[in-house]
């Protein structure tokens, strides 16, 4: 009888393109999260969870560079041989709910929602196919008041969660304006949207790309089209130099001020009716947002702004960090984007043949938090758990009875559940918990109704500089009546 194949153990291993969260990211997220929505709450908007899972068809073709309705997408075939996927942003589902349950819903809705989002492109270093996601949205407002608002209130949450004022910009811009200078162009025909509907798509890209490739890499892509250093080639739009100039113009309009810079961009789309409706929307942004104090400090103008997405119909924003940071190679460089939204009055139409109003705006979770944890000093970690050692097996009522009164009072506290043979041990656990405190009584403690309480953080301290003398004498171990166990650990913690 032949013998059979041992199966091989399957690989212990994250699939490609995702990560696993561990205990401080998932915590410093949640926290990150909890003041982000404080913020969208106070002005307003109301939560929403939607399913992970949408339609294809509901999806629809939004990302950018694709060609098929479920390409970039995780999706599959139910048995019914309906497409379903993975959402790949929170915008889609909200048209899906909104024109579901508008009977239902207050006009205007403005929600918010939270959650993973799912895309299957390449993945990269700090790209990822499954990241986390903050939107906030107003559906139903035809008034760009919403999306001055959008704005206002995205200004105040880099703020809350730890963004400082001038190391961030949101900056604002509208496709309207961006379509009255294609028009001014050449390259947009309002009588017929679909004509020269790739080399908008190209030009589009192109403006995007600024920051990245610089005004001649620009400037190529506009024309015949650019080699990268690589030696790959990427079409371009095909515009003449006087078509260029004008797009290049475009990108070059921003002033010290709002109002120049709406100025100049009422100069470029001289003749376009759709350009001077998006520099008048601009205009009241500039006013209302002026009115409330975010000043360009805060928020700019910036013609330069596209957003990638195809369902932007007006206003478009963008936040971005400005503060350096270094990358792989030690150069100094600005952090970026770490959200944008804008106008999407076409969407919601998909379900319902109706024109439905639509702003929003979505934070890259993960990125900001990288962005946070950037601006930490690299000896600050989160804290982790009081650890209540254990220096008798048969006592472990007593330990256990510690942990309770701790976490009674609100303190967060574990006791040491590994092997207690060896006590340096249970330190070099507390050690990597990045434990504050660590609890002892052994024998002659419990008997004298006494506890040893070790300060980890001064003892950290001291260990840097100390002297074995000073070591020695060091006050960062001590001996107080077991009664006086979460007053001492609540003074030490209040200290730290």
């Amino acid at each position: 009888m032949a013998k059979q194949k041992k199966q091989p153990r399957p690989k212990a291993q994250t699939p490609k393109g995702f990560r696993d969260y561990f205990g401080a990211d998932v915590t410093e997220r949640s926290e990150m999260l909890s003041k982000i929505s404080a913020v969208y709450q106070r002005y307003g908007f109301d939560a929403l969870e939607t399913s992970a899972v949408e339609t294809v068809e509901a999806l629809g073709k939004f990302l950018p560079d694709v060609d098929r309705p479920n390409e970039g997408v995780f999706a599959w075939q139910e048995d019914d041989s309906d497409w379903v996927a993975l959402r790949y942003d929170m915008t889609a589902p909200l048209a899906r709910v909104y024109a579901q349950f508008q009977n239902d819903l207050p006009k205007p809705y403005r929600r918010y929602a939270m959650g993973p989002v799912w895309r299957n492109e390449k993945p990269g270093p700090g790209r990822f196919r499954q990241f986390y996601q903050c939107d906030a949205d107003t559906v139903g407002a035809t008034s760009v008041a919403a999306d001055a608002e959008i704005c206002a209130m995205l200004s105040d949450t880099l703020e809350e969660v730890g963004i400082a004022r001038g190391d961030y910009i949101v900056r604002v811009n509208n496709r309207k304006v961006l379509n009255g200078v294609m028009e001014v162009a050449g390259v947009l025909d309002p009588s017929d949207p679909t004509k020269f509907e790739a080399e908008r798509g190209i030009v589009l890209r192109a403006i995007d790309k600024l920051d990245r490739l610089g005004v001649d890499g620009v400037r190529a892509l506009l024309g015949k089209g650019r080699k990268d250093a690589s030696g790959d080639f990427t079409d371009g739009a095909g515009l003449t130099g006087s078509q260029a100039d004008v797009v290049m113009g475009f990108m070059d309009a921003r002033r010290d001020t709002g109002a120049e810079t709406v100025a100049r961009l009422r100069e470029l789309t001289t003749g376009s009716k759709i350009g001077n409706d998006g520099v008048d929307e601009l205009e009241t942004i500039a006013t209302l947002l002026a009115a409330q104090g975010y000043d360009a400090d805060r928020i700019v103008m910036d013609p330069s702004v596209v957003r990638g997405l195809g369902y932007y119909t007006g206003p478009v924003y963008e936040a971005e960090l400005t503060f350096d940071i270094k990358d792989e190679k030690g150069r100094l460089r600005q952090f970026g984007s770490v959200a944008g939204g804008g106008r999407y009055d076409d969407l919601v139409k998909r379900f319902t043949g109706q024109e439905v109003p639509a702003t929003g705006v979505s934070i890259g979770v993960d990125r900001l938090l990288a962005a946070l944890r950037m601006q930490r000093p690299e000896t600050e970690k989160p804290l982790g758990p009081v650890v209540v050692t254990v220096m008798d097996r048969d006592r472990m009522a007593d330990y256990q009875t510690m942990v309770t009164e701790l976490r009674t009072a609100g303190i967060r506290a574990e006791v040491y559940l590994g092997n207690p043979k060896n006590f340096g041990n249970q330190l070099k656990y507390a050690d990597t918990r990045n434990s504050p405190v660590a609890i002892i009584q052994g024998g002659d403690e419990h008997a004298a109704g006494e506890i040893q309480i070790k300060d980890l953080i001064l003892g950290a301290e001291i260990a840097k500089t100390a002297t074995v003398e000073e070591w020695k004498g060091q006050p960062a171990q001590f001996t107080v009546a077991r009664g006086d166990l979460v007053a001492k650990v609540r003074e030490i913690l209040d200290a730290q």
